[in-house]
């Protein structure tokens, strides 16, 4: 559904990959495919900006789902507003959120854990709310006023080996789905799938969560050559 086309010197890479994605989204909606009850699923790897994509799509029934590199350094959500006698403006960014160092994670808001026949023990983790803390300033010239927050869900998918007991480094994916649609599974290649609870303050985690049935894979992007 998308055509391959060559970049040029000038040509912003986010911006023709966004100019495509709503072509596609358009046409869906346009004969019939997409009836309002979820979002259009879009995956892509590591070689695009899905959050600035996201940001160029947010007026399109689009969630967006991307890789991210291992060594991403990402914010939390800021801390409540705390009124100060000395003023000042509120902080926009919370504390730090580094994909390779465990200790700046706080707790997810969603876990899962299942038990595979190829993989082993495979987990899934997902923190609501998290965004670039500094986005790229030259995609932005052109960006009237402040840059914008663009938050999403950052997911990180663990399985215990890959088949031939080779070692699985965890991959990370971020989701511009937020809050309530913080739903998702670990697709597994032998056929199974996680058992997601979603824990909520002074809530026990629900039901199993086994969404996607209703979503419209648009399409799935490889990394840009």
């Amino acid at each position: 559904m998308l055509d391959v086309v060559r970049l040029g010197p000038e040509d912003d890479a986010a911006e023709v990959t966004a100019g495509q994605l709503r072509q596609v989204v358009e046409r869906l909606i346009r004969a019939g495919q997409w009836r309002g009850d979820r979002d259009v699923l879009v995956l892509m790897d590591a070689g695009y900006d899905v959050m600035r994509l996201a940001w160029l799509l947010s007026d399109l029934p689009v969630e967006l789902v991307g890789r991210l590199r291992s060594d991403r350094v990402l914010r939390l959500p800021a801390p409540p507003r705390v009124y100060k006698r000395e003023g000042g403006r509120p902080p926009k960014h919370g504390p730090e959120f580094c994909l390779a160092k465990a200790e700046t994670w706080p707790e997810p808001a969603v876990a899962t854990v299942n038990d595979t026949p190829r993989y082993g023990k495979a987990e899934a983790r997902a923190w609501d709310r998290i965004h670039p803390g500094s986005p790229n300033g030259a995609a932005w010239m052109d960006l009237d006023g402040d840059l914008p927050l663009v938050e999403g869900t950052v997911i990180r998918l663990k399985v215990e080996h890959l088949p031939g007991d080779r070692d699985a480094p965890p991959v990370w994916l971020w989701s511009s789905a937020t809050s309530t649609d913080v739903d998702f599974v670990v697709p597994l290649h032998d056929g199974s799938r996680a058992d997601s609870r979603r824990a909520r303050p002074g809530r026990a985690a629900g039901p199993p969560v086994r969404p996607g049935s209703g979503r419209i894979p648009a399409a799935a992007l490889p990394t840009p050559t």
